[in-house]
C-alpha cells in the first residue's frame, strides 16, 4: 500500500502534526487526512498532504 505524509502548522511554523499513514489511493488517503485533522483540531491550520513521490494530495494555507 501506498505511504503518505500529513503535516500540520501553526503561522509561527511551530509543527503540529507529522504523521505517516498508508491508504490504498490519493482518494482515500485524502479522507483519511482529512479524518486525522479533525481529529486532532488541526483542520484550520495550514496542512499538507503528499504521496511517497511529494504529489500533494490535499493542501490548506
Amino acid at each position: 500500500m501506498p505511504t503518505y505524509t500529513l503535516t500540520a502548522f501553526e503561522r509561527d511554523g511551530e509543527k503540529l502534526l507529522d504523521e505517516t499513514f498508508e491508504a490504498a489511493n490519493d482518494e482515500e488517503a485524502k479522507k483519511i487526512g482529512e479524518q486525522k485533522l479533525r481529529e486532532r483540531g488541526c483542520w484550520d491550520k495550514t496542512h499538507r498532504c503528499v504521496n511517497a513521490g511529494g504529489k500533494l494530495i490535499l493542501f490548506h494555507r
